[in-house]
């Protein structure tokens, strides 16, 4: 049963109700991250492929690569995160190193060195994103954790909206120079690294400290126990969370769907603005709609948005069902991303939630390279639709999952004081 909210201050509007100065600071890192990440989305391919004659299958397999390391880091910083004091430096050093590497494109001669920034990219990322997010939930008041999940994942999404008409407009000006759109990711990169520096206040709480030096079978015994302790609904949510996601392949594909449907190149970006800004509009509210219906209806509901999404996919045929799904894609993004972090929060105890995001974020990610390669292979052997028919079978079955284990996922928040303390201001 979810806690009662708590009344806002008398001077405070109401719809900051449970949002905490961290939760707003982690938000605007977010935001200028995002933007200067998603500067270079549409333009790093053309980029490696035509500029650096990079071979395309290698650079798709560099980028799978990049991306599972990434999911891998997520579980050990996690991990690390618990075992610190403070989880800012995890958090710095992640959002630092991938805010470097963007604009270092822009020097790249050949493909090996432009290969080895995108690695580091991702590896910043893999590096701050599940100690960012235990943060967010120590910086949240429970009854309010959804609603900030969902402000985070709205101004980060905000953030992709912004990004790539950013782009355009450095395109415009430069007379298609790429070089110059990786030069100026450096301005919101610079932007969300001052912002983490000068206002990310974090109040130190005492975490779990790293077992001494024991025999080698002691410490595996320990390890086991320590995952063990995440709790049996924990590891239940995560395994359907993970088969969800062997269902959610690239949105790569999406794009060459949409661009197929719609015979038009340049409503590709378009549609895919269409869909940030849905997402991004509708983020929050479905995170504070998860604070008094409970997580599990909306994730529910927005697993079987993209089971008929995708199979709306399969079978679409005219060009205006490209954008129609792309704006109710938007939608499930909304109602699943952020709400399954808080949902994550809220069955496992408080000194791990880095853990627990951990090796959420990072099995669910893991899960994307197979998705990717059957999806792929789907797409070459069957069809078009066999791809998006796949996913659409894997969505409604998670969604079915959840459905089917609601009564004993329904009661899985720990007991908690009322009033748990804050790792921010309020």
């Amino acid at each position: 049963m979810n806690p009662k909210p708590l009344a806002s201050p008398p001077n405070r509007p109401r719809w900051r109700d449970g949002l905490t100065r961290n939760v707003f600071v982690l938000g605007a890192v977010s935001l200028f991250t995002d933007i200067s990440s998603e500067m270079i989305v549409p333009v790093r391919i053309l980029f490696l492929v035509g500029v650096l004659n990079t071979p395309l299958a290698l650079a798709g397999l560099i980028e799978g690569l990049a991306e599972s390391a990434s999911s891998l880091l997520k579980i050990v910083s996690g991990t690390v995160s618990d075992r610190v004091r403070s989880r800012k430096p995890l958090i710095l050093f992640g959002y630092g190193v991938s805010n470097v590497a963007k604009p270092l494109l822009a020097l790249a001669t050949t493909w090996p060195p432009a290969l080895g920034f995108i690695l580091v990219d991702r590896i910043g990322k893999g590096v701050r994103t599940s100690p960012r997010d235990a943060l967010l939930a120590d910086s949240s008041p429970p009854e309010y954790r959804g609603k900030a999940f969902g402000f985070h994942r709205a101004m980060d999404t905000l953030g992709a909206a912004i990004g790539p008409l950013l782009t355009v407009v450095i395109l415009l000006f430069t007379h298609n120079d790429l070089r110059q759109v990786f030069i100026w990711t450096a301005v919101p990169g610079l932007l969300s690294v001052l912002v983490l520096i000068v206002f990310l206040h974090e109040r130190r709480i005492e975490r779990a400290v790293a077992p001494a030096a024991t025999p080698t079978g002691a410490r595996r015994r320990s390890r086991r126990e320590e995952l063990a302790s995440l709790g049996p609904r924990f590891w239940l949510f995560t395994a359907i969370a993970t088969v969800f996601a062997l269902g959610n392949s690239s949105d790569a594909f999406i794009f060459l769907r949409t661009e197929g449907l719609e015979h038009s190149l340049e409503a590709v970006p378009l549609v895919y603005f269409g869909y940030n800004l849905v997402y991004a509009l509708l983020a929050t509210p479905l995170g504070a709609l998860s604070d008094r219906w409970g997580r599990l209806p909306v994730l529910i509901a927005g697993y079987t948005a993209f089971g008929l999404v995708y199979a709306g996919w399969a079978m679409a045929s005219r060009p205006w069902h490209g954008a129609a799904l792309f704006m109710l894609y938007g939608i499930y993004a909304a109602a699943t991303e952020g709400v399954a972090r808080a949902l994550v929060t809220d069955v496992v105890p408080q000194q791990q939630r880095g853990t627990a995001l951990g090796w959420f974020n990072g099995l669910t990610g893991l899960a994307a390279l197979p998705a990717n390669l059957l999806g792929g292979w789907l797409w070459a052997n069957v069809g078009a639709g066999a791809t998006f028919a796949l996913g659409a079978w894997l969505g409604l079955v998670s969604a079915a999952l959840l459905l089917a284990w609601a009564p004993w996922l329904m009661g899985a928040r720990p007991a908690m004081s009322p009033r748990e303390p804050l790792a921010g201001g309020s």
